[in-house]
């Protein structure tokens, strides 16, 4: 079996995540491709597709915001992500049982005893009159019939598992800054969620294995349950163990991924990258030893923003006051930072809509 090296993990995936080179695809089938962008901060996706587009326009995402053709829900591993409103529909079903989980795993004190699919009904009933509300709203609407969970635990149960709802605009438009309204995202798209598949089948989890090696692979079992959070998996790759092909990594394990993938030459060049917080490019594994070194894995989950040099996290960076801050996290050649330097620049125009190309590359560390 052919034993695939981290340099050509990190090219397959730079190439999967558009990330290799920009792509000239249309903002909506680039977010449909990437399976989503992880979106609890609503300006991230902004530049996440900045990074991966060619002449991409902040506008067009917003557009298909407001248009309902991309929407803002809890899915993957109960984070916030902007999704197509076809994934959103066939993927939120499978989603139910993790979600319910994950809300329980913080709250399983205060909500112990309580009945979830009574509680699930009520909610659907406060919400049923159309009227967006916010999580503690929700919450307040219930608490005299379940005073004991506390609005915090109550209000996440409803909003983030037991009703699926959209984050409605202004919140996710470019340069808006607006609190969160929730509405059932039935009613907000105008279709319902798609049903469990008949006897017991899982299409919905094999059509994920797909999705997911397709802007992921190659990866093992591991990866793929990190991305999304869910349980039953393996029987999916099972079903579908037929279509795929097999390599390993250094460590002996398995990877599986679609035969006609793009699995780039290790060679191959890598630009510098921007990634925003929570970038999927590192999230969306158990291993990301493929992009991160573990010396610095916690950066992901703590939100910072990191540069991509070589296709590895070589730096953290923010912005203020229109200027592009960025801090090595190890030595950079010359040539490097003057390309960290140019691609900072680019990313403080768009930033900026072309008013400041401000950028500052600190020292490195010794």
């Amino acid at each position: 079996m052919t034993v695939l090296d981290s340099r050509a993990l990190n090219r397959a995936t730079l190439a999967r995540q558009l990330l290799l080179d920009r792509a000239g695809v249309p903002v909506l089938d680039a977010v449909a491709h990437l399976c989503g962008l992880q979106a609890q901060e609503p300006q991230e996706p902004f530049v996440g597709l900045w990074s991966r587009l060619r002449a991409f326009d902040p506008a067009e995402l917003s557009g298909l915001l407001v248009r309902r053709s991309v929407v803002r829900t809890h899915l993957m591993r109960r984070t916030v992500h902007l999704v197509t409103a076809d994934d959103a529909l066939a993927w939120r079903g499978r989603h139910d049982a993790m979600l319910r989980q994950r809300v329980l795993g913080n709250y399983r004190r205060e909500l112990g005893g309580t009945d979830l699919d009574e509680l699930a009904e009520a909610g659907r009933a406060v919400m049923a009159d159309g009227e967006p509300r916010s999580m503690t709203g929700l919450a307040r609407a219930l608490a005299g019939r379940w005073p004991e969970p506390g609005p915090r635990a109550l209000g996440e149960m409803l909003v983030a598992a037991l009703v699926p709802m959209a984050q409605l605009p202004p919140r996710g438009l470019w340069r808006t800054r607006a609190a969160v309204r929730n509405v059932p995202l039935a009613s907000w798209l105008g279709r319902e969620i798609d049903p469990p598949a008949p006897g017991g089948t899982d299409l919905v989890g094999q059509a994920l294995v797909r999705r997911y090696l397709t802007a992921f692979g190659p990866a093992a079992s591991a990866d793929l349950r990190a991305w999304c959070g869910l349980a039953g998996l393996p029987a999916a790759v099972a079903a579908i163990r037929e279509e795929l092909v097999a390599f390993r990594d250094e460590r002996g394990r398995e990877l599986l991924d679609l035969p006609g993938a793009p699995r780039p030459d290790p060679g191959t060049p890598a630009p510098v990258r921007f990634l925003p917080a929570f970038d999927n490019t590192i999230l969306g594994y158990h291993d990301r030893g493929r992009i991160i070194d573990d010396t610095h894995r916690g950066l992901s989950v703590a939100g910072e923003r990191v540069v991509l040099v070589d296709g590895r996290v070589a730096a953290t960076w923010t912005v203020a006051a229109g200027t592009v801050a960025v801090t090595p996290l190890r030595r950079l050649p010359r040539a490097d930072r003057a390309d960290v330097a140019e691609e900072g620049r680019e990313l403080a125009l768009f930033l900026s809509e072309n008013d400041s190309d401000r950028v500052t590359v600190a020292e490195s560390p010794d």
